[in-house]
This record gives C-alpha cells, sequence and structure tokens, in this order.
C-alpha cells in the first residue's frame, strides 16, 4: 500500500479485542505506531501522508464498555500514536440497534470535538440503506459515512448517497464488500469521481493488489479521457 501510494490505509480488520485490539486497546495503539515508522522509513517522498483509516467492528465499545471519556482517553492517545498522520477510526462501538448507534456515535464525536481531538469517525454499522445514510448524516452523528454501496439498491441511491453526504458536510466514503465483481467496482469508481466523494475502496477481495490496481486503473481510465474530451469528440466527428 505505501510503495503504491495509497491516499488512505490500510482499512485493517480489528475485529477481535484479545487478539487485535488488547484489553486496553494496547495491541492496537502498537500496531499504529509501527504503522506511522513504516510509512515514514519507506515513502518515497515527505508529501506522502496518507490518512490512517482503521475498521475497529466495535471493539473499542467492548473494551472500554462503551463509556465515552475512556473511550475518547483512548482515540487521544491514537492520534498522539498516529502523528503526524490523520487518523479515522470506523466503528468505534456496536450498540445492536440503529437508533442506539446513532446517539453513542453522535456523543463521542462531540466528546472528541469538545477535547480538541482530531480523530474522525466512521459511521458503518446500522448504517446501510439511503434512510439510515439520511439519518445518520442528518444528526451529523459520524465525520464520515461509508456508503456501502450493496445495500442501497441501485447505482442512483449511490449517487444520492453521496451528494448527500457532501452536501450536508459529512464524508462519503464510497465503500462496499470484498464479495463485488471486478464490474461493479468499476461503476462505483465512476460514481465516486462524478459526485466528488471523498474516499473510494479497493474492491473486491481481501487483499490489496488486485482491488487497488482494478479501482486505481479505472480512475486513471477516467481522468485521461476527461483531460483528453475534447480531442476525442474532434475525432469521433
Amino acid at each position: 500500500m505505501i510503495i503504491k501510494g495509497a491516499d488512505v490505509l490500510p482499512h485493517g480488520l480489528i475485529n477481535n479485542v484479545k487478539e487485535k485490539l488488547g484489553e486496553r486497546g494496547e495491541l492496537l495503539k502498537e500496531y499504529v505506531v509501527w504503522l506511522r515508522d513504516r510509512i515514514m522509513h519507506l515513502r518515497t517522498s515527505k508529501d506522502y501522508n496518507p490518512v490512517l483509516h482503521i475498521d475497529v467492528y466495535g471493539t473499542i465499545g467492548i473494551a472500554f464498555n462503551n463509556d465515552i471519556e475512556k473511550m475518547a482517553d483512548y482515540l487521544s492517545e491514537l492520534e498522539r500514536a498516529a502523528h503526524p498522520l490523520k487518523l479515522r477510526i470506523e466503528g468505534p462501538m456496536d450498540v445492536e440497534n440503529r437508533e442506539g448507534q446513532m446517539l453513542e456515535l453522535k456523543k463521542l464525536r462531540n466528546a472528541l470535538k469538545k477535547r480538541n481531538i482530531e480523530v474522525e469517525i466512521v459511521a458503518d454499522e446500522w448504517c446501510n440503506t439511503w434512510e439510515d445514510i439520511k439519518y445518520f448524516t442528518d444528526e451529523q452523528a459520524a465525520d464520515m459515512i461509508q456508503i456501502k454501496t450493496p445495500d442501497l439498491g441501485g447505482v442512483n441511491n449511490i449517487v444520492e448517497a453521496i451528494l448527500y453526504c457532501k452536501k450536508h458536510g459529512v464524508g462519503a466514503y464510497c465503500g462496499g464488500t470484498c464479495n463485488e465483481t471486478d464490474r461493479s467496482a468499476q461503476v462505483c469508481t465512476n460514481i465516486a469521481i462524478a459526485c466528488g466523494a471523498d474516499q473510494c475502496l479497493a474492491k473486491p477481495g481481501m487483499g490489496v493488489d488486485e482491488g487497488f490496481m482494478i479501482v486505481y486503473n479505472e480512475m486513471q481510465r477516467v481522468l485521461t479521457l476527461a483531460k483528453n474530451r475534447e480531442k476525442i469528440n474532434k475525432a469521433l466527428k
């Protein structure tokens, strides 16, 4: 990811408190420090400062018993561990219902803002459909919404979701699932570019290279066509 110059990495799979997060969050903190140092060591330019985006699948809430202040304390520690890189945490807790999830994310986000902790919160669980996305966005429950494209029904809804987030000052992450096709990844990439999404998931698959190259290559095709649109139109005439 670092050598390829990914703008946002690594997403990760922090889905177990004991084995991946740590009972006090110590394992994830060590990982963030290692990741930051790895980027600084391997980057080929000082201008390369990717966003660290880590999906924790609700494990921070489990480890800290959904105590907002303790979670904020921990995220402050992670912010210092990631410095000078920006940090986003996806799905910090999962309270197993939509309204509860929105309220807890909102409380955590407000607590971080009050303490000038610049870690961004990404909504994922219980924010699936167009109605969910609108609900979480209207309530300003997160800094960014992962728009899970297969759950939206049609590409028109993906468009509306991205535009709605952008209109209301919430980051739009054109996401999805690893269980997609190369074609769906290409279509979603075109939509993400057209609508000005802040972030686009490399997909399909659980690895890096294949999904990254499918999405990156599609981005380059679109940008090249847009750049040369006048020449192409003349040639077609």
